[in-house]
């Protein structure tokens, strides 16, 4: 994303959630940006959740989370509110998953980074088709702000930033 020359609206106090967190790469370097803040790091992998806990023993500001990012409610006694979703998972409802946790857990004046995987949600369409009809399942409820095909970095991939416009 920075190579695309996307601003990233992180700070050094922001608390973020990121889902998909996996083995902790991306989300050590959001540890090192956000200094007063907090990274609480989602991912399903039991595998990948071992790694984040020895991240975190050496980056107090990150917090390892074992659960589905589709079952927010599973997390919600452990993550606060944030200021950004960080949403980085592999997975057919991608749109939904961003609106449920923005619904839970997203501050007011937020901000969602997202990879759109395209062949994740489904691989037999053009990944341009998909990437149109998560953008309109987001629009209702975000302002997309940025948004850039990662190529020739990533295959089939989408990066986009957005603000959340909170309905209720």
């Amino acid at each position: 994303m920075i190579e695309k020359d996307m601003s990233i609206p992180i700070k050094k106090n922001s608390n973020i959630l990121y889902l998909g967190a996996a083995s902790g790469t991306t989300a050590s370097h959001i540890s090192d940006i956000i200094e007063e803040g907090r990274v609480f790091a989602v991912d399903i992998s039991p595998r990948a959740v071992q790694e984040l806990i020895k991240l975190s023993k050496v980056r107090s500001n990150m917090v390892p989370i074992l659960a589905d990012a589709t079952r927010p409610i599973s997390y919600k006694a452990v993550v606060e509110s944030v200021d950004v979703i960080y949403q980085d998972v592999a997975h057919a409802d991608q749109a939904k998953i961003a609106l449920v946790n923005a619904k839970e857990f997203l501050k007011d004046d937020g901000f969602v980074i997202m990879q759109i995987k395209a062949r994740s949600i489904d691989s037999t369409l053009n990944p341009s088709l998909v990437y149109k009809m998560q953008l309109n399942k987001l629009e209702n409820e975000f302002t997309i702000l940025n948004k850039q095909i990662l190529k020739p970095f990533y295959k089939d991939h989408l990066a986009l930033i957005a603000k959340w416009r909170k309905s209720h």
